[in-house]
């Protein structure tokens, strides 16, 4: 399920503009002191929009190279890449790339849940589990522009082959393939989890970088779609520790981490099985 193929237009909200950013600040800053941390996203329903409004966002027409042309030798390794991975078709790692295809809540988080050694849930980690939500919206959206600029027909469609999402073909032909939004995502949840577990940033951002793999390997999108998805990412971040709501639900979810490993609270997936199809 794509996501990112549509954004809203026009301004913010009503209810963004009536809780400006530093009221949301000094709400969670408070909350954070108190016994239970209460999320952003429980409190104020605008804040799922993201973090950034549509003016910050990075821009991807401007930050990216135009994809590689069909003549191309960068095109040739687009082609190669996603032939070298059609042995893939109907194993472990298939069926994995389709399950990192989903990105709805409020389960997506959990596909981060055995690198970070904990669980992602609404339960036992809201903060966390709505700065993953919010952070999912930025890191979409910052992609669009050039998405919708370049058009780029995606590998499936070029080829005449399958997915490993056959049910979303007919609306991923619509969408343009540069770059990777789901890839812009998954790297932009590894690069924030890997400050969160900096113990854990190993195997976070080696989940991180199959994430981007799987959409190679679902033959929805080019090797140089995903790398561009992960330049996006970086850029999103980077924007993002500039937000003081932001940075304000980062140590509110730090703190539930702590918390949460020192309860002992291990992730609800079953992580061999998750192991098992990304080794193949």
């Amino acid at each position: 399920m794509n996501l990112f193929m549509q954004t809203k237009t026009g301004s913010d909200s009503k209810l963004q503009r009536r809780f400006p950013a530093l009221l949301i600040l000094v709400f969670l800053t408070v909350m954070a002191g108190c016994a239970g941390v209460t999320p952003v996203s429980k409190t104020y329903p605008a804040v799922l929009e993201g973090y950034l409004p549509k003016d910050k966002l990075p821009n991807s027409l401007t930050l990216l190279p135009a994809p590689p042309a069909d003549d191309s030798a960068a095109f040739a390794a687009d082609q190669e890449a996603f032939r070298a991975s059609r042995h893939l078709m109907n194993g472990p790692r298939w069926a994995q790339a389709a399950r990192d295809a989903d990105l709805r809540f409020p389960e997506a988080p959990e596909t981060f849940s055995c690198a970070l050694d904990a669980p992602i849930t609404q339960e036992a980690m809201p903060n966390l589990h709505a700065l993953m939500k919010r952070s999912l919206m930025d890191a979409g959206h910052a992609t669009v522009a050039a998405k919708n600029h370049y058009k780029r027909p995606r590998p499936f469609v070029v080829n005449k082959e399958t997915s490993c999402t056959p049910e979303d073909e007919a609306s991923l032909a619509k969408n343009g393939s540069y770059p990777s939004g789901h890839t812009s995502a998954g790297w932009t949840w590894a690069l924030i989890l890997a400050e969160i577990a900096p113990d854990r940033a190993d195997a976070i951002l080696s989940r991180g970088y199959a994430f981007g793999q799987s959409r190679v390997i679902c033959g929805v999108h080019w090797q140089s779609d995903v790398h561009a998805g992960r330049v996006i990412a970086a850029a999103v971040v980077a924007k993002l520790h500039a937000d003081p709501v932001f940075l304000a639900q980062l140590a509110a979810a730090k703190k539930e981490l702590a918390t949460a490993r020192s309860k002992g609270l291990k992730p609800v997936k079953d992580c061999k099985a998750e192991a098992a199809g990304l080794a193949e």
